[in-house]
């Protein structure tokens, strides 16, 4: 069988002093050097930038890059954390492609990055014979406080424009996933973040009841590599009630 999981890239340790402009950060290495890392991430990552913890950079001499190094990953009290969100596409579509997700087994094909109408593509399109297919937007969730994994981390219009193309493509007959892919190991159960982007939360639950599926995972995660691990509950109803 093919190797589970994603491998990362030799990875340099060193510890977060700042980061900023999103896209930037300060990080100080083992020798004392300090280098500017780009940062993947758009979000606004709470609970998992705090300057001082321990992170992990990968290396890449490509002339065509102001910045030659990558933040992968940072270690926080409760988990490793991945925070690049090239990550979880890329890792959901190889454990769907070899079966691993139980709920998206039995196509015949998984192709990525679908075109949906004329100016919007989704992450995967998983398809059996001519007339079964199945949509799947990934989602990258680094938010996690007191074992709740929350989505979005800030307010974000993409997102809402997602869940309203997959509510039209289930009104059109086909079956459709929402995949929060949660890049650390400390989360019981996954919420929609209703105090940063009540808008989302609200189409979220709209998108539910229109037949819109919701799938959250989170991973096994070292140094060496990360892999999809358990199945998440969630819970649509502020702690009222859980649902999976």
């Amino acid at each position: 069988m093919k190797s589970e999981g994603l491998t990362w890239p030799a990875l340099i340790p060193g510890t977060l002093i700042r980061r900023y402009k999103r896209f930037l950060a300060d990080v100080k290495l083992e020798s004392g050097e300090v280098v500017t890392a780009h940062c993947p991430n758009s979000g606004t990552m709470k609970e998992c930038c705090d300057p001082g913890n321990p992170v992990y950079l990968s290396y890449h001499d490509n002339p065509k890059r102001k910045l030659k190094y990558t933040w992968e990953l940072i270690r926080m009290s409760t988990s490793l954390v991945g925070v690049n969100t090239l990550v979880p596409n890329r890792l959901v579509f190889k454990s769907v492609d070899q079966g691993r997700v139980k709920e998206l087994r039995g196509y015949d094909t998984v192709n990525r990055e679908p075109r949906v109408g004329s100016h919007s593509r989704l992450d995967l399109l998983l398809k059996k014979g001519e007339n079964d297919a199945c949509y799947v937007e990934i989602k990258n969730c680094t938010l996690v406080k007191d074992g709740i994994a929350c989505f979005p981390d800030a307010v974000t219009s993409r997102g809402l424009k997602h869940l309203v193309e997959l509510q039209n493509l289930v009104s059109s007959g086909y079956r459709c996933v929402m995949f929060y892919l949660i890049q650390r190991t400390d989360a019981k159960i996954f919420r929609p973040a209703d105090h940063i982007d009540p808008a989302y939360g609200k189409e979220l639950r709209r998108a539910v009841n229109h037949g819109v599926e919701i799938m959250a995972y989170d991973v096994r995660i070292n140094l060496e590599r990360i892999c999809l691990n358990n199945k998440i509950p969630y819970d649509l109803q502020a702690a009222k009630s859980q649902q999976r």
